[in-house]
């Protein structure tokens, strides 16, 4: 089973995409295909690794009330 990793960064929390990328090019042509897909993201670099970290931003929030 994959282990599921999180960061806060400046307040907002993170999800690893479970990915390690051998090089930085590959770490951000994996973070524009996240941004592309609305997502907030870091690329960080741990033991010569890239991780690419994500967090959704909300675009609108729908509160249903009871009929």
């Amino acid at each position: 089973m994959p282990e599921i990793r999180s960061k806060v960064i400046n307040g907002k929390k993170f999800m690893w995409d479970g990915k390690e990328y051998a090089d930085q090019a590959e770490a951000q042509k994996a973070e524009k295909a996240y941004q592309e897909q609305n997502f907030e993201t870091r690329v960080i670099s741990e033991d010569g690794k890239f991780q690419v970290y994500t967090r959704r931003l909300v675009k609108e929030v729908v509160v249903q009330g009871q009929a």
